[in-house]
Parts: structure tokens; C-alpha cells; sequence
């Protein structure tokens, strides 16, 4: 099996996961994917490439035609996705990354995997300095907004546990556990000053309304102050490279008056 991923001549990958897509393309290992998942194209430059669905419809038929030696995607599977992957004769992994030290972490796994480890160390260290830059940035403003970020509606679900962190680095504060499920009542007691909605694979069309028309959030000082922000989810969503532009667009909306850039209703 190392043998096998080690070797360029022979690796053919197929990415599952636009996370994967964008580390693997940073780290330059883009002309040994023979395929992606049809959500990729919006993180990376993959055109030209088959698209073999997602997590929840998958392309089997398709798989098997481009013999790849190397499958990666992200959980959560449905069930009979993941045995129609694990049926093809290809090591398989699924990542599950929830901070940003397992982001940095599976970077280098991938790098690992591909003989790419200086991309992932190159990339890993980009990553940190940016994030070190807007944390430094954001120590120059005068106050700490109360932030809730929402990764979907129905039920609602607050963002990932890497976006809190980022709202941390781009001096926010996150007012709700991340990655949960939470009700109108936690929100509205939570009294965030800024909503901001990435609704997953939904691209930038999270629908600020929901939020604004809420009978249940009439009080809450960002629909008051009419502080509610969409950024496109792939930028917030998408645990690798895409969350440096996400943490530009998140100091953007917290912090205008330090931002070389005036925040807007909609980032993308």
C-alpha cells in the first residue's frame, strides 16, 4: 500500500470532498486527480475532471472506469455511498476534520500520503501566519461583537467548531456551542450583535430574511441593528485553504472600521 501512494507515476486520486480537492491542489498534487465530487469546482481550478457526485449519490459504474489507486472524502457517508466505495480495491479515507489543529493535521496526512510533504508544511505554515496576521489585526479594535454563525435552518444547526475559532481570530466572540443543534430560545438569550448565515452547499444563497422576518429574534441586537451577513459557505464551510478567505470576510463583517475593505449584506 505505501508503495503504491508513494509513487506519482502510479497514483490516480479521487477526491470526494472539496476540502481535499483544495489542499491537494495547493499542495500541487492537482495532476493526480483523475476525478472529484461535484461540489469541488467551487474551491479549486478542477475543470475538465469527472464529477462522481457526493457522499449521498455516487457514480460506482464511473469509479471503476477510472481505476483510481487512492479514493479520500469526508464524513458524514450515507450507508450504501460508503459500501459502493469500499467495494472498489482502493484504500479509502474518510476525514472528519472539527478544529483547526485536525485541519493542520490532515494537511499533513495528505501530504504524507501523496509525497507531498513539503506542499503540506509550505501549506500548514501559510495557513498560520494569516491566521497570526488578522488575530493581530484584530487586536487593534475596540470591542469583541457577540457572534452566531449558522451552518443550516431546518433544524438549525450552529457553525462548525473551526468557524467559532476563527470568529475568535478575527476578534469575535462565538455566543453559542459550534456544531450543534440549537433552538430560536437559545438564540434569541444568546443576544448576538452579528448573525452571519453560511448555509451548507447552498453557496451564497442563505436567505438573510429568515432571520430578519424571525418572530422569535425581534429583540436580538443584530436583527435590530439589521446585522445580519451571508457569506458563501464554501469560504466558511470547507475545512482547508478556502477558510483564509472566510477569515477575511469574517473580520470584514466584525471589524469594518479596521478592514481594508467595507464589509457588504453579501459576501462571496
Amino acid at each position: 500500500m505505501t508503495s503504491s501512494l508513494a509513487s506519482p507515476s502510479r497514483r490516480r486520486i479521487v477526491s470526494l470532498a472539496p476540502s481535499v480537492t483544495s489542499i491537494l491542489v495547493e499542495m500541487g498534487a492537482r495532476r493526480e486527480l483523475v476525478a472529484v465530487s461535484r461540489w469541488c469546482g467551487a474551491v479549486a481550478d478542477v475543470r475538465g475532471l469527472p464529477a462522481l457526485g457526493d457522499s449521498w449519490k455516487f457514480d460506482a459504474g464511473a469509479l471503476t472506469a477510472l481505476r483510481p489507486t487512492l479514493i479520500i472524502g469526508s464524513v458524514p457517508y450515507r450507508p450504501e455511498t460508503l459500501a459502493a466505495i469500499l467495494e472498489y480495491p482502493a484504500p479509502f479515507l474518510a476525514t472528519n476534520p472539527r478544529t483547526l489543529a485536525d485541519i493542520f493535521g490532515e494537511i499533513r496526512l495528505l501530504g504524507a500520503m501523496t509525497g507531498r510533504q513539503a506542499g503540506a508544511k509550505r501549506l500548514v505554515a501559510r495557513m498560520r501566519r494569516e491566521f497570526a496576521r488578522v488575530k493581530r489585526a484584530a487586536r487593534r479594535a475596540s470591542s469583541r461583537p457577540r457572534v452566531y454563525a449558522e451552518a443550516w435552518p431546518h433544524p438549525r444547526i450552529s457553525s462548525p467548531p473551526w468557524v467559532a475559532e476563527l470568529i475568535e481570530l478575527a476578534g469575535g466572540e462565538m455566543v453559542l456551542p459550534a456544531g450543534c443543534r440549537v433552538t430560536d430560545t437559545q438564540v434569541h438569550r444568546a443576544q448576538p450583535e452579528i448573525i452571519v448565515l453560511a448555509w451548507t452547499a447552498t453557496g451564497g444563497r442563505a436567505r438573510p430574511d429568515s432571520a430578519l422576518s424571525n418572530p422569535a429574534w425581534r429583540r436580538v441586537p443584530a436583527v435590530v441593528g439589521g446585522q445580519v451577513f451571508v457569506v458563501a459557505d464554501h469560504w466558511l464551510n470547507t475545512p482547508g485553504p478556502p477558510l483564509l478567505r472566510g477569515l477575511q470576510c469574517l473580520f470584514s463583517l466584525l471589524h469594518p472600521e479596521l478592514a481594508s475593505a467595507p464589509r457588504e449584506p453579501l459576501i462571496l
